[in-house]
């Protein structure tokens, strides 16, 4: 007991305890790497000095203009160099960042705009309508619009630029480091499938104890070169931005995620790593013969969202490429499982290791437990038989959703997250994913709710009943499918429906085929929803 006691003198102090925070990492880069190349886009190619001075102006700039410790300052930005210096810029100065997701629609944005208080939105000039069409819609005091001119684009004119927000600022203005490592890094939206979407928030430690989960099964070493093809606005693009700088790694931005796009980076700056859903795969294994480029490196590439099929592992690792499938959610920072590879595994070829290279996997280095629980919290058995919920606990979760106790308490019961997907597990403890709960449908990487495509469908005037489901899809694993029942004389066609869902959804929730039929129901009026998925996966098939 006494090593636990007082008077043993032994205390936290100055000397022995800094709050975990990825600014350090890149701190720590800006002296020992200051002249290695941090981030490439086009034209533009910054040092690691030159990245960590333009961080410094964004962050005092953001604070003359009146942006408090703990303040929201959103993005609308593609993977361009000024989302990654934002992911440093407003921490730094004590803000929140928020970054949204740029595939929305009107009132969900101007929803994000107001539930999170954002003071200020940095925008890309070709979001700018998205920005101000959701500013004009919200409710609350409205941010401040700074517009981003990419290289190519022109300037609109109205609203301050990113460049001259820079100018406001000082090179070598001192950061605001966080007094306490559970302050608040970012707050990230869940694409609403429940409803309207709830503000995820991470903290310091977690963002920076993730960083280090990645590169280790990753399996990185010194100065990778990473192409930013998951969204940096998704889950702060999976930390990957905070990662880099503790490798001294290069960040390669790549705006349009097109097969030639991807060539190009792998062959021109000697890309070795980067992250996507499964329909990236299929992008570049479907590459057009003139859009492909040789290289030589073994490329490596996490993969999410939804196991990739056999058939495009078979076709895609030969190229030049090994996959690791990772698993996770907005609310663990993005990846919080992997499918470690196993040396015994290195025999497998063709079906059987694309099927073991498709499981779920076990929890990252820095996640403390990933179970599989049944409906009681108990871990089920680890035969690869038992179903129950994905369930985990750690310094990889979030803080909770923001303004929500209650969502967050459901979320956190029994002393778990609880993600809402179905799995098993393998006796040797991987988890294998079989069904994902509440009908959320996951359409190339994103998430689309149900309930949300049924509440546009059933305001059209012809709509008497409507369920929604995921259909299988070859390009992007999953889209949603709608089965209709029409009011009694009532003439609509798929393509009026569908272009009702397209005018007032982003498009990879508008629904890409309606069918037309009785919907399936219980004794008490509820909706079949699992005949209806049988359905969507013949039709799929």
């Amino acid at each position: 007991m006494g090593w636990l006691a007082d008077e043993t003198g032994l205390e936290k102090c100055a000397a022995n305890h800094v709050p975990l925070t990825p600014l350090s990492l890149l701190r720590r880069a800006a002296d020992i790497h200051a002249n290695r190349t941090a981030v490439v886009w086009k034209s533009t190619r910054r040092t690691y000095d030159e990245y960590a001075a333009r961080v410094s102006c964004l962050a005092s700039a953001l604070g003359a203009r009146g942006v408090q410790p703990g303040d929201v300052v959103a993005t609308l930005l593609p993977n361009i160099p000024a989302q990654a210096e934002a992911h440093f810029g407003v921490p730094a100065c004590g803000a929140v960042l928020n970054t949204i997701n740029t595939r929305l629609d009107v009132d969900t944005v101007a929803y994000i705009f107001g539930h999170a208080g954002a003071k200020l939105v940095i925008c890309d000039s070709a979001l700018i309508p998205l920005a101000e069409a959701a500013i004009a819609a919200m409710e609350g005091p409205a941010p401040q619009i700074v517009e981003v001119v990419d290289e190519g684009f022109t300037a609109s004119g109205r609203y301050l630029t990113y460049e001259d927000l820079l100018a406001e600022g000082h090179p070598g203005a001192a950061w605001k480091m966080p007094e306490d490592e559970w302050e608040s890094i970012a707050i990230n939206y869940t694409s609403g499938t429940t409803g309207r979407p709830k503000g995820v928030v991470y903290h310091h430690r977690g963002a920076y104890l993730s960083t280090m989960a990645n590169a280790i099964a990753w399996r990185m070493t010194l100065f990778p070169v990473y192409l930013t093809i998951v969204p940096l606005f998704h889950c702060n693009g999976w930390c990957h931005a905070w990662m880099l700088p503790m490798l001294g790694g290069t960040l390669v931005c790549c705006r349009d995620i097109t097969a030639k796009a991807i060539y190009d980076a792998i062959a021109d700056e000697g890309v070795t790593h980067f992250g996507g859903a499964p329909i990236v795969l299929n992008t570049i294994v479907n590459a057009k013969e003139e859009d492909r480029r040789p290289f030589r490196q073994i490329v490596e590439v996490f993969t999410a969202g939804a196991p990739p099929p056999a058939a495009t592992l078979a076709a895609f690792e030969p190229l030049g490429f090994n996959v690791t499938q990772v698993y996770g959610l907005t609310e663990t920072y993005g990846p919080a499982t992997e499918c470690l590879w196993q040396p015994e595994w290195e025999a497998s070829f063709g079906p059987e290791r694309a099927e073991l290279k498709a499981r779920t996997g076990v929890a990252m280095a820095m996640l403390e437990d990933a179970e599989v629980q049944d409906s009681r919290g108990h871990p089920v058995p680890r035969d690869a038989h038992h179903l129950g919920e994905i369930a985990m606990r750690g310094n990889m979760v979030m803080k909770g959703y923001y303004k929500n106790p209650t969502a967050t308490a459901e979320a956190f019961r029994g002393g778990w997250f609880h993600s809402g997907d179905i799995a098993f597990q393998h006796p040797d403890g991987y988890i294998k994913i079989t069904d994902r709960a509440k009908d959320i449908i996951i359409s190339g990487g994103e998430n689309v709710s149900s309930v949300e495509v049924e509440d546009v469908l059933m305001k059209h005037p012809a709509v008497l009943l409507c369920a929604v489901v995921a259909k299988p899809d070859e390009k992007w694993g999953e889209v949603p499918c709608a089965f209709v029942e029409l009011k009694p004389s009532a003439k609509v066609t798929e393509s009026e429906l569908i272009a009702h869902c397209r005018s007032r959804l982003a498009g990879f929730k508008t629904p890409k085929l309606v069918v037309f039929q009785e919907l399936p129901k219980t004794s008490t009026g509820k909706i079949q929803k699992f005949e209806l998925r049988a359905v969507a996966k013949l039709i799929g098939s």
